[in-house]
């Protein structure tokens, strides 16, 4: 069985309530109601209870940006997975290279909130990605390999069946640069033999491995054609209806052509 196809938009800290309402309701009545395409958004946290309502009724799903890897008590501006699960999140972004870069979450941090999600039934997107200067200085396979091994440890088989992993080389997000297909599938190609290392090779197989560096509708194509990438964690590009659409017909016919 070929691996189904993820289209899933990170709005970042971008969006109002009301805002976000008006785009998840665009996205719906564009793409809601087809099925070849995962499709996700994740909203940030104010926004996920009036998203989750515009949603409801269609097949796309709900994701989060980040999620406390403690059940509760004392952790002042935290959010838990059980919080997230009450308004039917099924998908929580995990280890972003911005959460990393600007809140000091390690491999360590990401393991942990990775198992939490795990447990309590939400589908982690677990990012992993280089600098520019770790990809100049030729550090690129070392550092992933390093963040795939220690960020995915402890995972057992029935669980790494919900994992999904995103590419995202930092040098290329926000920046307007993009790696070329043939980089990104060297990437994606690497990450998916270290997850045959972890896990064997037919849950490898089975694993999606999603494009988080600026993918656009004029770039989609050609990334999504390339035998080892599943899809694409969209920044900029989710947060327009018309692109985010086209993102999601791409993804449809690359579906179409790897069936």
């Amino acid at each position: 069985m070929p691996r189904t196809i993820t289209i899933a938009g990170n709005w970042k800290m971008n969006k109002t309530a009301t805002e976000a309402a008006e785009l998840a309701k665009g996205i719906v009545q564009n793409v809601g109601r087809q099925t070849e395409v995962s499709v996700v958004v994740c909203p940030p946290f104010t926004a996920l209870q009036t998203v989750a309502g515009e949603i409801a009724n269609s097949s796309v799903r709900l994701g989060a940006q980040n999620v406390s890897d403690k059940p509760s008590g004392a952790y002042t501006g935290e959010v838990s997975v059980a919080m997230l699960r009450d308004l039917h999140v099924t998908h929580v972004i995990l280890g972003h290279s911005e959460r990393r870069e600007y809140y000091g979450e390690t491999d360590a941090i990401v393991n942990r909130k990775t198992l939490v999600a795990l447990e309590n039934a939400l589908i982690p997107i677990v990012c992993v990605g280089e600098t520019l200067a770790q990809r100049e200085a030729g550090e690129e396979f070392a550092v992933i390999g390093r963040q795939i091994r220690d960020g995915l440890a402890g995972i057992s088989p029935a669980q790494f069946e919900k994992v999904i992993i995103a590419y995202e080389p930092v040098w290329a997000i926000g920046t307007g640069k993009t790696a070329t297909p043939a980089q990104a599938q060297d990437v994606h190609a690497f990450i998916r033999k270290e997850l045959a290392a972890l896990q064997g090779a037919e849950q490898a197989r089975k694993t999606r491995i999603l494009y988080g560096g600026s993918m656009k509708p004029d770039n989609a194509a050609a990334l999504l054609s390339e035998a080892d990438i599943d899809g694409g964690l969209i920044g900029g590009a989710a947060l327009k209806v018309a692109d985010f659409t086209a993102l999601v017909e791409a993804g449809r016919a690359a579906a179409a052509s790897k069936a």
